[in-house]
């Protein structure tokens, strides 16, 4: 559906363009909607590689490991139908560090190896578990304390203050984490799983 959404309005501003003899604006807005990504991409790819760099630092140096120490007690709470060292709660922590660290790009592989793993317990293959429904909500709406990419992002652009909207990042992502996880568990009262 999102397909054919973005083929109407292409095609739409083409036709527009054509009937009002403006297609070189089209082809110039191509051209610099092509250089605008592609400089953004080089800006991004030093900033993620840097910070998956920092990641894989703390992790040698046992960063992740402590991280995962203090967060597997609310895991455990969060996730009662795992089992204690099966290792999608390893993975879910993982993820869940990378997101609070704003890293996005490096919680993706760890979320899916968490999918994986719960997906093997799953007596329904067919149908999500609830560990893999409170793990998505998670996923989505997690606390950021540090937005890494957004801050390289504004510096890209020539932002005075890069950094200003780390106060406002962790009350929005604390307000929809809360949200989120609330949701989860009161829609698993009102929709529990078919067996």
């Amino acid at each position: 559906m999102v397909n054919l959404l973005w083929l109407f309005l292409m095609l739409s501003g083409v036709i527009i363009a054509m009937i009002k003899g403006r297609a070189e604006a089209v082809t110039a807005a191509v051209l610099e909607g092509a250089k605008t990504a592609v400089d953004t991409s080089f800006g991004l790819i030093a900033i993620i590689a840097f910070w998956l760099g920092v990641m894989r630092v703390a992790e040698a140096a046992g960063l992740v490991e402590f991280l995962s120490r203090l967060v597997r007690p609310l895991v455990r709470l969060l996730f009662p139908g795992l089992p204690p060292n099966h290792p999608a709660v390893g993975a879910i922590i993982l993820t869940l560090a990378a997101n609070i660290l704003g890293l996005g790009n490096a919680a993706t592989p760890a979320g899916l190896a968490a999918m994986r793993e719960m997906q093997k317990l799953n007596p329904h293959p067919e149908e999500a578990t609830p560990a893999m429904c409170t793990f998505l909500a998670l996923n989505t709406a997690c606390l950021t304390l540090v937005p890494t990419t957004v801050i390289g992002i504004r510096a890209l652009y020539g932002s005075r203050e890069p950094a200003a909207i780390i106060g406002t990042t962790i009350l929005a992502t604390a307000c929809g984490m809360t949200v989120a996880v609330l949701a989860d568990a009161v829609l698993r009262r009102f929709y529990p799983k078919s067996k």
